[in-house]
């Protein structure tokens, strides 16, 4: 516009074309004014692979696209061609069909995403975007709003309104955050405007990591699955023998290998696989792990000059770290000088490999440091990385299961920079983390810090304490205490110094809240409240396998469990099955709120009285024979009654959601463990 005013000012003889409305969205590329796909193609290199960079139409608009420009540059030579296409917002239905029908033309292998908020609703399901309808991987981008100063100073990296509208939102949708690229500047003083010219300038180092974590996630797709090479890491917390493969809530042997089958079934190269989680254990022990290397079979090592050229290649203030800590290189625990190399816990299958993630440190408490903010990783635990990232050359990395230490080194809470201990150990590798959950801050944790794609597993069946043991013991003297008081008070003092004594035993007057002062009926009163509450608890019931669904009992049990709490709006089918059921049978309680202890003085109909033929004294034994009846009712056992308008509408919710829903999580896992390596593409619209 100024220059057509400038020349049309000026009389020249050729006016500069006239001002065109700036479109919703479209293509952009340095120096071309409007470039048509044809225009950006014929720059790129043969055969390689397409990332497409999504931005604001804003930043075309103010001119601040320089680092738009210089992740252009970045990506080619790291061999990968930019489809840089401005948007106006996700939401909007233009800029919509505008990406689907560019990428219609020339798919994209990744998406660098910089644009912020989502599309989805935090409280709502997922709604898919346009920008991974075509299986790509969705990388986030942000282009900070603090200076460059500001970031390199801080423990954080973002602030908070980076991290709510560049990084959490987007992650809404499903997004991998990558990097800040680019930060704030504000040193340009323009005479003509008297002001700071303020722009983002980008960061060179940030803009190369970047482009090769999206060449490393092109270089995954573009892989024959036959000859992608695969890495999976578990955990060993505390570093024992004993707490091999350990993963919160997952039996991640077991899980393990049920990976390893499902990828070989999908036609990776993993050579002879174990019987079963057990079998797997057997096989890492005999070899190093972080509790030995003597007497081990020594499968994988790093020569010291494969190791000390990836270290020389470290910043000069994290090599320094290092070194001050833990010494050189040939003082460490698993350094082999006869053959002048590393010891690695890991052991090969066909084309992957397994192995156990090494310890954050010799001769320390596991237990203190493992979270440590401060405890640089010593040369045995860089020599495992750089053998997975160069030796073995990784088109991917899982480590399975709550969780890893690796995320927890020191560096940045978010947004890494090249002294950052997690980026220096992983570098920009395609990562794979199944995490449980019911723990989102913890893998959110992993997620910003290793760039994961996160795959999130069902929790491990839930199930009803009940009682055994002395527990179940005490149970039956309580109640042949409260009988005898009313048919032969002649056995009370035996019962009672029987439950006293036992209580003693296990200690579970302490636990109870027993005073020593409190009287005799003060103390049995605590003693049955407590275990009527204990036997009603919800326990774990083993731990989940990756990729199983519960089945049976524990199939029942869990749904049970979570039918027992209201769901969504808490009316009709999204009530409490227990409550409806206490409602249907007009009980006049409320079973999820009740004193247990108290007797019980309502109805007892029929229906529960069949379900148990245990004592029934108190509300805790109306509330078990409630749980025993739901149970019956989500197994098929028993039969809704008619009349039971409530429960059945709570149950039709159980078969047609909650069940469906547990059954759909083992293969679901296994989807997305599959899907997170680009396999599913063509069969999913979704990244976990």
């Amino acid at each position: 516009l100024l220059e057509y005013i400038r020349e049309m000012l000026a009389g020249a003889d050729t006016i500069a074309a006239e001002p065109a409305p700036l479109l919703k969205a479209g293509l952009w590329w340095p120096g071309e004014a409007a470039p048509t796909l044809s225009d950006i193609q014929a720059g790129w290199l043969a055969g390689a692979p397409v990332t497409s960079i999504i931005f604001y139409r804003a930043l075309l608009q103010s001119g601040n696209t320089e680092p738009i420009a210089q992740l252009i540059e970045a990506l080619r030579k790291a061999g990968v061609n930019a489809l840089p296409i401005f948007i106006s917002s996700l939401k909007d239905a233009v800029s919509q069909e505008t990406v689907r029908n560019l990428f219609s033309d020339a798919q994209p292998s990744v998406v660098i995403n910089m644009t912020g908020f989502a599309v989805s609703s935090p409280d709502g399901q997922r709604q898919p975007t346009v920008l991974e309808e075509g299986g790509a991987v969705v990388l986030q981008v942000v282009l900070a709003a603090n200076s460059e100063e500001a970031w390199l100073a801080s423990d954080q990296g973002l602030t908070s309104r980076d991290l709510a509208m560049n990084v959490a939102l987007p992650e809404v949708d499903g997004r991998v955050l990558a990097r800040a690229i680019a930060f704030k500047n504000a040193e340009t003083f323009d005479d003509a405007t008297q002001a700071n010219i303020v722009r983002h300038v980008a960061e060179p180092g940030r803009v190369s990591f970047v482009a090769q974590l999206a060449a490393n996630w092109c270089r995954l797709r573009a892989a024959s699955i036959s000859d992608r090479r695969v890495a999976l890491v578990l955990a060993n917390y505390p570093n024992r023998d004993g707490r091999l493969g350990n993963g919160v809530g997952l039996d991640t042997p077991a899980g393990t290998v049920e990976v390893l089958n499902a990828m070989g079934k999908q036609g990776y190269e993993v050579g002879e696989l174990p019987a079963d989680g057990n079998a797997l254990i057997d096989e890492l022990m005999a070899g190093p792990t972080n509790a030995a290397t003597d007497g081990r079979e020594i499968r994988e090592t790093l020569s010291l000059n494969q190791y000390k050229a990836f270290f020389d290649e470290l910043p000069v203030e994290n090599q320094n770290q290092i070194v001050e800590r833990w010494g050189a290189p040939e003082n460490d625990p698993f350094f082999l000088s006869d053959q002048t190399a590393f010891a690695l816990p890991l052991m090969r299958k066909g084309n992957c490999v397994v192995g156990i993630q090494p310890a954050r440190g010799y001769n320390i408490d596991p237990t203190e440091t493992y979270h440590s903010p401060d405890l640089v990783p010593p040369h045995g635990y860089l020599a495992f990385y750089c053998y997975l990232r160069r030796s073995f050359d990784a088109h991917a990395i899982a480590h399975m299961g709550k969780h890893g230490n690796m995320e927890w080194l020191p560096g940045k809470a978010l947004s890494l920079s090249e002294t950052c201990f997690p980026e220096i150990v992983f570098g920009p590798t395609p990562h794979l983390y199944p995490f449980i959950v019911n723990d989102p801050g913890e893998g959110t944790q992993a997620k910003r810090r290793s760039s994961a794609v996160i795959i999130d597993h069902l929790t491990p069946p839930l199930t009803r304490a009940e009682s055994y043991g002395p527990l179940k013991q005490l149970e039956a003297l309580v109640d042949e205490y409260y009988e005898a008081a009313g048919v032969d008070p002649r056995r009370l003092d035996y019962l009672h110094r029987e439950i006293l004594n036992l209580m003693r035993d296990t200690g579970l007057d302490e636990d109870a809240g027993i005073a020593k002062g409190d009287q005799d009926s003060v103390a049995l009163e605590k003693l049955d409240a407590y275990l009527c509450e204990l036997k009603e608890m919800q326990i774990r019931d083993g731990l989940h396998i990756f990729g199983l669904s519960p089945a049976d009992r524990l199939r029942t049990d869990l749904a049970v469990a979570l039918a027992r709490v209201p769901r969504g709006t808490g009316e009709e089918g999204d009530q409490s099955l227990q409550r409806a059921l206490a409602n249907d049978l007009e009980l006049a309680f409320d079973p999820l709120d009740c004193a247990m202890e108290k007797p019980w003085e309502g109805a007892r109909p029929d229906v529960l009285q069949a379900v148990s033929e245990e004592n029934w004294r108190s509300v805790g034994d109306t509330v078990e024979r409630i749980e025993l009846l739901a149970a019956a009712l989500v197994d098929g056992s028993a039969q809704c009654r008619n009349e039971w308008s409530q429960t059945q509408a709570v149950l039709d919710n159980v078969l047609s959601s909650i069940l469906p829903a547990i059954d759909a999580c083992g293969p679901g896992e296994i989807d997305g463990f599959l899907q997170g390596l680009r396999d599913l593409c063509d069969k999913h619209d979704v990244l976990l």
